[in-house]
C-alpha cells in the first residue's frame, strides 16, 4: 500500500492516552482513523478522525489498515485474533499474551492471515536500547546481568491486581527486564534457575525475584508493585560491563545515556531525547506499507512469553501458596 497508514485504537486507557495517541499524531505516514473504547467521550479524547463504543465496528473498518490493542491482558487473545481474520495489521500492548500458549495462538493467527503482528514493548524502539543490544553482542562470556523495574502501589480496583485478567508485577513490569536479559544471555532459550514470590491479598504477585541462565551468563530480574520507584540494567563481563541510566526501560522525551567500560577505558554514549512511542509507530507503519522498519520480532515475544510462565511456575513449585513475607 501507498499513502499513510489508517490505524484504528481498541481502548482509550492511560497509556493511549497519554502516549500512543499523541505520538500517532505526530508521527509520519500514519494517521488516527477511529477509536473504540467503552466511554465514547474517553474515545473522543484521542482525537481520531471518528470515534465509537464498539471494539467490533473498529475491526471490520473498511477504512482501517492496522490495529492497535491497548485493552486489559486477558482480552488481547480474542481482539488480537479478530483483528487479524478481519485482515487488519496488529500492534498489542505489552505482555502480548497471559501465556506462552496464547503468544503461539496469536502467532498462529498472523501467519494464517498474512498480517502483521507485533507486540509493542516501546522501549525496544528507543535508540539507547536498540545500541545496548549492538554492544551486547559483543561482550565477553560470561555475563552477569541484573535487571529490575520497581514502583510502590497499584489502586484498588485496576485489573493488574485481578489474577484472572493477567494482573501482577511479574506480567506488567517483569517483561521489561526479561526481555533485555534475555538479549544479554542468549542466543538460545534461557532456564530459569530459581523464582520467588510474594503474593498479595487479590492473589497477584506484589514482587517476583527470577534467576535466569543462558548460553552467555545468568540474570537477575525483579519486577514489584510495592518496592521504592526504581529501574535499573547492569551487565558485568570479563573486562567489561555495560550499563544503562536510570530509568532504563521508559526513558521518554528525555535524555539518556548508557556506559560502556571495555579494557578499563570508559565510554559513555548519550541519547537526545525521543518518544519510543513515536519511533513505534513510524516503524510499524512503514512495514506495514511494505517498506522497511525495524519491528520487534514475534519469536523474541514467544521466548519472552516462555520465560515468564517458566518463572511463574518455578516460583509456584517453590513456596506455598496464598501470601508470603516481603523477598530479601
Amino acid at each position: 500500500m501507498t499513502g499513510s497508514v489508517r490505524w484504528g485504537f481498541l481502548g482509550a486507557g492511560f497509556v493511549a492516552t497519554k502516549g500512543v495517541a499523541p505520538a500517532l499524531h505526530a508521527a509520519r505516514g500514519a494517521v488516527l482513523q477511529v477509536v473504540g473504547a467503552r466511554d465514547l467521550g474517553r474515545a473522543e479524547a484521542l482525537e481520531p478522525a471518528r470515534a465509537t463504543t464498539s471494539y467490533e465496528e473498529v475491526c471490520t473498518a473498511d477504512d482501517v489498515d492496522a490495529i492497535y490493542i491497548s485493552l486489559p491482558n486477558d482480552v488481547h487473545l480474542a481482539w488480537v485474533e479478530r483483528a487479524l481474520s478481519e485482515g487488519k495489521h496488529v500492534l498489542c500492548e505489552k505482555p502480548l499474551g497471559m501465556s506462552a500458549d496464547e503468544v503461539a495462538h496469536m502467532a498462529g493467527a498472523s501467519e494464517r492471515s498474512g498480517r502483521l503482528l507485533v507486540e509493542a514493548a516501546w522501549n525496544r524502539w528507543h535508540p539507547r536500547t536498540r545500541r545496548a543490544e549492538e554492544l551486547l553482542a559483543g561482550l565477553p562470556g560470561p555475563r552477569d546481568v541484573r535487571a529490575w523495574f520497581t514502583f510502590p502501589g497499584v489502586p484498588d480496583g485496576n485489573y493488574r491486581l485481578e489474577p484472572g485478567r493477567g494482573g501482577g508485577a511479574l506480567l506488567d513490569v517483569g517483561c521489561y527486564g526479561v526481555g533485555l536479559a534475555l538479549a544479554a544471555i542468549g542466543p538460545g532459550p534461557a532456564t530459569v534457575a530459581g523464582a520467588e514470590q510474594h503474593v498479595g491479598p487479590s492473589g497477584v504477585d506484589l514482587t517476583t525475584v527470577a534467576l535466569l541462565g543462558g548460553a552467555h551468563g545468568q540474570a537477575e530480574v525483579r519486577a514489584s508493585f510495592e518496592e521504592g520507584e526504581s529501574q535499573g540494567f547492569e551487565v558485568a563481563a570479563p573486562g567489561a560491563s555495560l550499563e544503562l541510566s536510570r530509568p532504563a526501560f521508559t526513558s521518554w522525551r528525555e535524555a539518556s545515556s548508557l556506559r560502556l567500560v571495555a579494557d578499563g577505558v570508559e565510554h559513555v554514549e548519550r541519547f537526545a531525547p525521543v518518544d519510543p512511542y513515536e519511533v513505534m509507530l513510524e516503524s510499524v507503519s512503514a512495514r506495514v506499507r511494505g517498506e522497511d522498519g525495524w519491528v520487534l520480532p514475534l519469536e523474541v515475544s514467544r521466548a519472552v512469553a516462555t520465560v515468564l510462565d517458566e518463572i511463574a511456575r518455578s516460583a509456584r513449585a517453590g513456596s506455598a501458596a496464598g501470601p508470603s513475607g516481603p523477598l530479601p
